[in-house]
């Protein structure tokens, strides 16, 4: 994934950073003759199915019924050519996804036959336990769909920048640095406990606490880098930082 590019960067080196975000793959996967569609349209459906699939549950329906009705949503995008069309300039990634969804939901005839489909690559898994124990947490503090998933789209943008700074670290053979750091991601730093940390690594107390600072720093760059895939240009990226941070504050 493209990281996020520096305040200051020029509109040339801007545009192409922004022609590798998701609305270029949005764009590619409703192209039926690129050779990138399928491959396009499986990172949208591995990426952000699991919002699409509590916003599906909310609405009523049963375990597998919401299972079938998100992997058929995904498999129909190119079929049905859901993304001819599509301008890459208006709205968030995520608003956009959320209206085909609610466009695709009022399709009776997609709905009645969803179980019939199989496009033979499966995108939502096939156990959706841990799914369906995520989302019976979160519905309970839901006052409506749309909100339910728009946190569920924040708290996935978070672990996908979690998941690509584990990665990182583990590429450079910190996988254990990262694994004694990652508690503090989410709480404020705590020098008192870093000593044990320290212990275990074999690093002074003030090692790990700068350990942690860059740690949070790259963290932040990572999600904003995720922010930036999801919207139409460098300019909407605080506003919707700003949302994001909102979403999960509640």
């Amino acid at each position: 994934m493209t990281p996020a590019k520096p305040v200051g960067e020029t509109p040339s080196a801007t545009g192409r950073w922004f022609a590798t975000t998701h609305w270029s793959v949005v764009l590619a996967a409703g192209d039926s003759s690129s050779p990138d569609a399928f491959a396009a349209l499986e990172r949208l459906c591995r990426t952000y199915w699991y919002p699409l699939y509590a916003f599906i549950r909310y609405q009523g329906h049963s375990v597998e019924e919401a299972r079938d009705l998100t992997q058929g949503f995904f498999e129909r995008f190119l079929a049905k050519h859901y993304l001819k069309g599509v301008v890459r300039e208006k709205g968030h990634f995520r608003s956009f996804l959320l209206l085909a969804l609610q466009r695709f939901l009022a399709d009776q005839f997609d709905r009645a036959t969803a179980a019939k489909r199989g496009g033979g690559v499966t995108f939502v898994p096939l156990d959706a336990g841990p799914a369906e124990s995520r989302y019976s947490r979160a519905a309970a503090a839901a006052p409506t769909p749309e909100a339910l998933f728009d946190r569920a789209w924040a708290e996935s943008l978070v672990q996908n920048g979690v998941e690509e700074l584990r990665r990182e670290f583990e590429a450079d053979g910190q996988g254990a640095l990262f694994a004694e750091l990652k508690p503090y991601l989410s709480r404020p730093p705590e020098r008192a406990a870093y000593s044990a940390v320290a212990q275990r690594l074999g690093l002074s107390s003030d090692a790990v606490a700068m350990a942690v600072m860059r740690l949070r720093r790259r963290y932040r760059e990572k999600v904003r880098a995720e922010v930036a895939h999801t919207v139409a240009s460098p300019a909407e990226i605080d506003e919707e930082m700003h949302y994001l941070v909102e979403l999960l504050a509640k």
